[in-house]
């Protein structure tokens, strides 16, 4: 009952909605979940650990990033997605999230650049 309680009140969330619902279709670092959701980078990485906290998401290291996806083995979550996928009340913001998410690459350039000019 505690993982779908917890699945829940993530899910409730509209911010961690749209990011479960990006993170589904691939692994994203922050300053690309920050671009494609325009969300600031600090709210990105406190839903983030919210939603890792509740066995929602993973992270993985690969070089100088820390790359989320969904956690593929939560059953619950992988239903739920599907059902709100198939819903058509948010197809529209689903449909421009996933828009932006083509442009990944631009805001990867743009926001987790480490060089200094």
């Amino acid at each position: 009952m505690n993982q779908l309680t917890n699945t829940f009140k993530a899910l409730s969330d509209e911010t961690r909605l749209r990011m479960i619902m990006v993170l589904h279709v691939e692994k994203l670092c922050v300053c690309e979940l920050s671009g494609i959701l325009e969300i600031s980078q600090p709210r990105i990485s406190q839903n983030l650990a919210k939603l890792r906290d509740m066995g929602l998401v993973v992270d993985e290291r690969m070089e100088k990033y820390v790359y989320y996806s969904i956690k593929r083995e939560n059953q619950l979550l992988k239903k739920l997605i599907q059902i709100i996928e198939e819903d058509d009340n948010h197809k529209e913001q689903l449909s421009l999230d996933r828009e932006r998410l083509k442009a990944k690459a631009a805001f990867t350039k743009q926001s987790c650049s480490t060089d200094i000019p």
